[in-house]
């Protein structure tokens, strides 16, 4: 496929693209300025325009202190400060709708998410390609967690309603109607790896190794993993509960076959007494399934729930950018209606994007 750039319309020609990276932040303050430094290099060598969002995500530690130094010193950096943590999905959904940019590149904030891998996400996309993500080709640390994560997506695959890439994670570059698409969604307990794949769209992947947490120890436990899991699982399929009803199914037909057995059974030899155990087990185990049963179908009406709940997905405690410090609610939804119509930082009011609509 051609290039993207440059594109006349009407009468204007964008010479060259701009790239925003969204990166969330929690427990990461020692990731930050390195990370800045990376993405700073990484953008400088593309010869690219660009900006930096950074979501503070309710960190407890001084990331907004290393974020106010870092804006006054940088306007191509922005920070985001919620009200407390409101999870890496939804700030990662705070962090879209303020970019600018004609691609936007989301990162976790541990650095675990290389960002050398952006130029080769950036190569994909002039290609043609509307998402490119970072494929995990291998995991270091703990090969626990890795095994784990490898079974997972290959369940999630197996059982979703739309294909999803096997080992990869929310880092990833994805063009503006792909942005434009997953923030139109009105789902408020969102699994953007998922969500990014039901839009649709040509993707791709870009192979790597993701390395250890560069500072600092994870903030994902097995029991986080394990959450992680089962939100995708259930966002995306209904398989478990239709798995249930062909279990029952199957069950009651067994349970029906072994009664007229041991009603045959009682008939032929009724000098053997059948035991008090087996009756037992057998309400042992069919009390465990409507458990099971309930459980699942718990999962699913505590999703309906949140949904229909329709609270907001995140708060905006303040925004820094350059000197500025939007703290009031004016303040703050004066600046995301400068963004919005192609005023804000880094996107001259003339500038389009390549679909020929408004930033």
């Amino acid at each position: 496929m051609g290039q993207r750039w440059p594109r006349a319309w009407k009468g204007l020609c964008v010479a060259e693209p701009i790239l925003s990276a969204v990166i969330t932040c929690y427990k990461d303050e020692q990731a930050i300025l390195p990370m800045h430094a990376r993405l700073t290099q990484v953008f400088t060598s593309l010869g690219v325009n660009y900006e930096i969002i950074f979501v503070n995500d309710g960190s407890p530690d001084h990331a907004d202190s290393v974020l106010k130094e870092l804006t006054a010193k940088d306007e191509h950096v922005l920070a985001v400060e919620h009200s407390r943590n409101f999870g890496s999905q939804n700030a990662f959904v705070s962090g879209m709708q303020l970019t600018t940019g004609d691609a936007v590149v989301l990162l976790d904030g541990d650095l675990q998410d290389p960002p050398e891998l952006i130029a080769a996400f950036y190569a994909k996309w002039r290609e043609g390609n509307d998402v490119v993500y970072g494929r995990r080709t291998k995991r270091e640390g703990s090969v626990l967690l890795a095994l784990f994560a490898r079974a997972f997506y290959l369940i999630f695959r197996g059982v979703s309603e739309v294909p999803i890439p096997l080992d990869a994670g929310d880092f990833a570059l994805m063009d503006r109607k792909v942005v434009k698409g997953l923030l139109a969604l009105p789902e408020t307990d969102q699994f953007l790896r998922g969500l990014r794949a039901w839009v649709g769209f040509t993707q791709t992947g870009v192979d790597y190794v993701r390395p250890k947490r560069a500072f600092g120890r994870s903030t994902h436990s097995f029991l986080k993993n394990l959450w992680w899991a089962r939100k995708g699982i259930f966002s995306f399929t209904f398989v478990p509960i239709e798995l249930l009803g062909y279990a029952g199914l199957a069950l009651t037909t067994c349970s029906l076959c072994a009664l007229v057995y041991l009603l045959v059974d009682s008939l032929r030899h009724p000098e053997i007494a059948h035991g008090v155990s087996t009756i037992a087990a057998m309400i042992a185990f069919f009390g465990s399934l409507n458990l099971l049963a309930v459980a699942v179908v718990g999962e699913y009406l505590i999703k309906i729930f949140e949904e229909v709940k329709r609270r907001p997905k995140f708060i905006r405690k303040a925004i820094r950018y350059g000197e500025e410090h939007y703290v009031t609610a004016a303040e703050i939804d004066a600046f995301l209606q400068r963004r919005a119509h192609g005023t804000g930082p880094m996107r001259p009011p003339s500038a389009r994007s390549f679909d020929g609509n408004e930033a």
